[in-house]
């Protein structure tokens, strides 16, 4: 199949002049609520509404398995990956905690697990295959692969959507991908690859040392055989289905006016991949956290983006995004319900 069409518009910023004098009116010293103001505004200007609104919130957890982990790149076997979907499934999380505890929707998609998993709720099928092959040797994946699998993530979203979502998050489970990660990073936003590489899971020095001399290994393979840095070429040698259907996820819900919350390191990698194929996704998206993951910065740093919580987060599951919500209830509700100086009969300030 070939690449899937998105019709992505930015909000029409006609109304930022109406949204900022609201925010500006509130009976506060302007600017006072920081980057609750900005969360405030961003939300706005995508519903195109001065009252916005949070409507069935939802995080949408894809998993997916790497051919390179068996090569040593994880603190963790492989078949974690399989055994933590089924915790998400069974509710043991944290970002089943998160969820309950925020009244998020939850949905667990089987992009590429090398598993096979009974149906039950709570969980999409959209395997594209048991895992990507792996990419110290050849692509992870074939552009058809890639193809199908930006396509899988769209049609999820576009799922949520017509359950009445306009609020949603990504999380993923994949041992291994934060190596895909730091290789999407490294050739999508020029930082050095050492940069871009962490202890994911909880590498010892001597697994970090072994985990970068593998990815120098892997892109050395993909530069002699005359790779360069195309957004879809490099989604294809190193990510995994998750990760594509990420991509995928992140372009429906920017054409579906959904704001997007985005997670940590893994789900931001995606999100290079989406921004380089259609750059108003951005006008979409508020950054939950800095990750703890070195490369996560240099993905921040790239979107020239600030991100509403640091709390040395490093999980992924979409926790980043859980813990976010909150925020987005508040910046809502404060544009909402806060008294304008007038309303309030307060004197404000004088020019």
């Amino acid at each position: 199949m070939s690449l899937p069409a998105f019709a992505i518009a930015a909000p029409d910023v006609d109304l930022m002049p109406a949204l900022r004098r609201k925010i500006d009116t509130k009976t506060k010293p302007l600017g006072a609520l920081g980057l609750l103001e900005n969360l405030a505004l961003l939300t706005g200007l995508i519903q195109q509404s001065l009252s916005p609104e949070v409507r069935q919130p939802e995080v949408l957890v894809f998993a997916g398995d790497h051919g390179a982990a068996k090569a040593g790149i994880s603190a963790y076997p492989q078949d974690v990956t399989w055994q933590m979907v089924e915790n998400f499934l069974a509710g043991g999380a944290a970002i089943n905690v998160f969820a309950r505890l925020n009244g998020i929707g939850l949905t667990v998609v089987d992009a590429g697990v090398a598993h096979d998993f009974a149906p039950r709720p709570g969980l999409v099928t959209a395997k594209i295959g048991p895992g990507t092959a792996n990419y110290l040797e050849m692509p992870a994946m074939s552009a058809a692969q890639r193809d199908e699998a930006i396509a899988a993530g769209a049609a999820v979203v576009r799922q949520a959507a017509s359950r009445g979502c306009n609020v949603i998050g990504f999380g993923e489970m994949g041992i291994g991908n934060t190596a895909a990660a730091s290789l999407i990073t490294h050739c999508l936003t020029g930082a050095s690859l050492p940069e871009c590489v962490g202890r994911g899971t909880g590498l010892d020095d001597a697994g970090l040392s072994r985990k970068r001399n593998l990815l120098a290994q892997a892109l050395t393979r993909y530069r002699h055989e005359g790779g360069g840095d195309d957004a879809l070429e490099v989604l294809a040698q190193f990510g995994g289905f998750e990760i594509a259907q990420m991509v995928g996820a992140f372009l429906a819900a920017a054409e579906a006016k959904m704001l997007i919350l985005v997670d940590g390191f893994i789900v931001t990698s995606a999100l290079l991949v989406a921004a380089r194929l259609h750059p108003e996704v951005l006008a979409y998206c508020a950054f939950c956290h800095n990750s703890a993951e070195p490369g996560h910065r240099a993905q921040l740093d790239h979107f020239g983006a600030t991100a509403l919580l640091d709390l040395g987060l490093r999980l992924g599951e979409g926790t980043g995004a859980a813990l976010a919500l909150p925020l987005v209830r508040a910046a809502v509700a404060f544009l909402n319900e806060m008294a304008s100086f007038d309303s309030a009969g307060v004197s404000g300030q004088e020019a």
